[in-house]
C-alpha cells in the first residue's frame, strides 16, 4: 500500500447546512451539489467529502451503530501560515455556524492554535508554527 490519504468522508446529519458551511462559508471548491448525495471538496492534499451519517453507518455495515459520542476521537487539522490566519479562520468558523471549541492560544509543543466543531460537531484544528514547511502546492512539508 502506497502512503496516501485520498479522501476524508465527514458524516453528516443535514447535507445541505454542511455544504453551505464548507462550500459558501469556508470557501472550499466543488462542483457537486446536495442534491447529488455526496460533496466532495477539493483540496489541497485529500479530498473531503460530506455524506449523511446514516447513510455512511449503513456502508459500513447496516447493523452499525448511527449514535455518536461528542467526541469521537478523530480531529481535522488546518495549518495555518501565521498566527493572525489562525485567529482568523476560528472566527470565520463561529462566524458562519460553527462553534470555536478552543480558542487561540499558544500550545504545549511551541506551536500557536484552537479548535473549531462544524456543525455536525466534527473537529478541526487550526494550528500554526514558524518550523512548519510547504510544497509549492501548499501541502505540508512533513520531515
Amino acid at each position: 500500500m502506497e502512503p496516501r490519504l485520498h479522501i476524508v468522508t465527514l458524516g453528516v446529519a443535514d447535507l445541505e447546512r454542511s455544504y453551505q458551511f464548507y462550500h459558501h462559508g469556508l470557501g472550499f471548491p466543488t462542483t457537486r451539489k446536495p442534491e447529488s448525495g455526496i460533496i466532495f471538496f477539493q483540496t489541497g492534499g485529500a479530498c473531503l467529502a460530506l455524506y449523511p451519517a446514516d447513510k455512511l453507518a449503513e456502508d459500513v455495515a447496516p447493523d452499525f451503530p448511527s449514535a455518536r459520542s461528542r467526541f469521537s476521537g478523530v480531529t481535522l487539522a488546518y495549518v495555518a501560515r501565521s498566527k493572525d490566519e489562525v485567529r482568523d479562520i476560528l472566527a470565520l468558523a463561529a462566524r458562519i455556524g460553527g462553534k470555536l471549541e478552543k480558542p487561540a492560544q499558544d500550545l504545549f509543543w511551541g506551536g500557536y492554535g484552537g479548535y473549531f466543531s462544524d456543525p455536525d460537531g466534527h473537529l478541526w484544528e487550526v494550528a500554526y508554527s514558524d518550523a512548519w514547511k510547504f510544497q509549492p502546492d501548499g501541502a505540508l512539508v512533513i520531515e
